[in-house]
C-alpha cells in the first residue's frame, strides 16, 4: 500500500496528463475552427472537449473535497464557468452559427491556460504539501 505522499503525487501527474489533454483538445479546435474546416469535425472536437472537461472536472473536483481544499467553490465556480462557455460555443456551432468558434475557443484556452496556472498550480501545491 502506498503512502500519502505517494498518493499525493500521483495525483498531481494524473490531474497534469488530464491538463494536457484539455489543452490539445481547445488548441485542435482551435487550429480547425481558425482554419474554417469541416463543421462536423468542429462539432467532435466540440463535443469530445465538453464530455472530457466534465470528466476531468469532476475528478478534479473529488480530489479537492477529499482534501478539504480551502478554494474549492471558487475553484468550481470556475469549472462551471467554462462548461457553459464551451456548451455555448457548441450549441452556437449546432445551430450553424460557426463564425466566432475560433476566437471564442482562443478565449477559452486563454482562460483554461491561466486558471492553471493559478488556481491549479495552487491546489497542486497543496497536494504536493499533504495540506
Amino acid at each position: 500500500m502506498t503512502g500519502i505522499t505517494e498518493f499525493n503525487a500521483a495525483a498531481n501527474a494524473d490531474t497534469e496528463r488530464e491538463h494536457d489533454i484539455q489543452l490539445g483538445l481547445l488548441r485542435e479546435l482551435c487550429r480547425v475552427a481558425g482554419a474554417q474546416g469541416d463543421p462536423a469535425v468542429v462539432g467532435e472536437i466540440l463535443a469530445r472537449l465538453i464530455d472530457y472537461s466534465e470528466a476531468h472536472f469532476a475528478s478534479e473536483e473529488l480530489l479537492m473535497r477529499m482534501k478539504s481544499y480551502d478554494d474549492y467553490e471558487d475553484h468550481v465556480e470556475d469549472h462551471a464557468q467554462m462548461l457553459d462557455t464551451l456548451r455555448g460555443i457548441a450549441a452556437d456551432h449546432a445551430r450553424g452559427e460557426s463564425a466566432l468558434v475560433a476566437g471564442r475557443a482562443a478565449e477559452t484556452l486563454d482562460f483554461i491556460g491561466k486558471h492553471i496556472a493559478t488556481r491549479d498550480r495552487r491546489f497542486a501545491d497543496c497536494v504536493r504539501n499533504n495540506l
